[in-house]
């Protein structure tokens, strides 16, 4: 084993190890995991560690508080996820309180999307795998999901049936701490995973009354792509003596050197034309393409889908069950193509995305290394691109300066541009559309089968309940009309207005100023002609 660790290159006693690209990376069994956990790993296709499992589990298996930092797609989740399930698997070994139904691991992470995904993975590595309560009652390891846009009454019911780790947003969990349905009080595993993303969100503060009611003799484990300040903060306030681990193959900058870059000027009434021939390229896989606004990333989605690609959106402005659709079929392959915006860019966990397209220039360097990093992912290679439009020229030079990119001065470049083909090997017969628009399964209706020939149906007009313009209705209805009235004294009093309605057809109320007097005229000897029948 190849490891060359370096401590205390800065002031802040972080312990970054570099991991030579020939080592070989241990077994979980190998680092002391729960045999039920390794099983269920394997089954699931995962053996060996990554750097940063590798340098977090012997300290987390341990109990120790610790700051895990690595970039997207490293495995940070079962970094923190396996050590969490060993300590439930072996509570009475590994000093945790008796299970009694009641958390004992709580997971906070900033986004619905993040929330789902990391419930998924531990699910993976906790099939078959089994815990004892304080009653010696054996039972499997229970996961639940707390997070916003989902009713109350599945979430609480579910706690209320009895759980053993929690995965949420901070919003939701406050709220149901606070109603008294999560008990918070037992905890005694914390993670706070892509805390620099909670603190971009203002989650802050919410995080912080959590961790309040928390016990102190808990472990605190903190994971994140970036650092900043607060988040360092934070940790020095909340956590006991943490260990800092970063971990970083050898070689490898603040972006992953396995995702090919690159950077175009390109006019926002082009970019559209310029993406659909960039996602004709030879080789596109998954695509994921990143907006900074809502409304953008509907629009580009819906011109994509115009234009016949298969592809859907997620963003803030759809509901969570149309995000998770989006997501779903993405992951399984049914559409290849992802409009997203930046919140929803966490959550996303796909190890075979290709193509990363940033519509738009990102805010910040922190942004675009969470955006590339969704393809590359698990020693795989990807290619991100990325459209600066004119104004947006100032920011990528920032970006460009703190990431060391050297793309200060992108090519000017439009979806005819010969350079562009080449780079990315997009063919010279492709164009803006690659066919009919694409229409879901939902939309697809089978064809109507021939209506049988109808009856022709006799339409006739009345007016006030009798035939009008009919000389052999009206006498029929007078006569009619008088039997009536031998029977009912009433109604012959009133006959004889309806009859006169009858024979004198109704003038409409909506006239010209100039007919107004003559339609007053008309309506005011009609009334008048009623009392004299009536007298009479």
């Amino acid at each position: 084993m190849t490891i060359d660790p370096t401590v205390g290159e800065a002031t802040d006693d972080v312990q970054t190890t570099i991991v030579d690209e020939e080592h070989t990376a241990p077994t979980f069994a190998e680092l002391g995991v729960d045999p039920a956990i390794v099983a269920a790993l394997e089954a699931d296709g995962k053996t060996r560690t990554f750097a940063i499992q590798e340098l977090t589990l012997p300290l987390a298996l341990a109990g120790s508080d610790l700051i895990g930092q690595a970039r997207t797609g490293m495995g940070k989740t079962y970094g923190f996820g396996i050590p969490l399930m060993h300590r439930l698997a072996n509570a009475e070994a590994t000093g945790l309180r008796a299970l009694d139904n009641t958390p004992r691991a709580l997971v906070i992470v900033p986004t619905r999307e993040l929330c789902v995904q990391v419930t998924e993975d531990l699910e993976t590595a906790a099939k078959g795998v089994d815990v004892t309560l304080s009653n010696g009652t054996v039972r499997p390891m229970k996961i639940t999901s707390i997070y916003g846009g989902r009713p109350y009454e599945q979430q609480i019911a579910e706690l209320q049936a009895g759980v053993d780790v929690v995965v949420g947003t901070p919003g939701r969990l406050l709220d149901l701490a606070q109603q008294g349905h999560l008990v918070l009080g037992k905890v005694g595993v914390l993670v706070l995973d892509e805390a620099d993303e909670m603190l971009d969100l203002g989650f802050l503060p919410d995080i912080e009354r959590i961790m309040g009611a928390l016990p102190t003799d808990r472990q605190t484990m903190l994971f994140s792509a970036t650092m900043p300040g607060p988040i360092v903060t934070l940790a020095r306030t909340f956590l006991n003596r943490p260990t800092h681990i970063r971990a970083e193959h050898a070689n490898d900058s603040a972006v992953h050197e396995r995702t090919t870059q690159y950077v175009y000027r390109a006019h926002a009434m082009d970019k559209a034309e310029l993406v659909a021939r960039v996602l004709q390229a030879e080789g596109r896989g998954a695509t994921m393409i990143f907006t900074r606004t809502k409304r953008t990333a509907q629009k580009v989605a819906d011109d994509l889908a115009e234009r016949g690609f298969s592809v859907g959106a997620v963003h803030g402005d759809l509901g969570q069950v149309a995000r998770e659709k989006a997501l779903n079929k993405f992951r399984d392959g049914k559409i290849d193509v992802l409009v997203a915006t930046d919140v929803a860019a966490r959550g996303i966990d796909v190890d075979d995305v290709t193509h990363v397209i940033n519509y738009q220039c990102p805010d910040d360097d922190k942004t675009y290394v969470h955006r590339i990093g969704r393809t590359g992912r698990a020693g795989r290679t990807g290619i991100a691109i990325t459209l600066v439009d004119w104004d947006e020229l100032h920011r990528w030079e920032l970006i460009d300066k703190a990431l060391g990119l050297g793309m200060p001065d992108p090519a000017e470049t439009y979806s005819t541009s010969e350079h562009l083909r080449e780079d990315l090997g997009i063919p010279a017969d492709a164009n803006g559309r690659i066919g009919a628009p694409e229409r879901s399964s939902d939309e697809r209706r089978e064809p109507r089968a021939p209506r049988a020939d109808r009856p022709k149906r006799e339409r006739r007009r009345t007016r006030g309940g009798k035939p009008a313009g009919a000389e052999g209705a009206t006498t029929a209805s007078s006569a009619d009309d008088a039997e009536q009235a031998e029977k009912s004294p009433t109604a012959s009093t009133e006959q004889p207005e309806a009859d006169g309605e009858a024979k004198r057809p109704r003038r409409r109320r909506r006239r010209r100023s100039g007919g107004a007097k003559s339609g007053e005229g008309s309506d005011g000897a009609s009334r008048d002609a009623a009392p004299a029948a009536a007298a009479e």
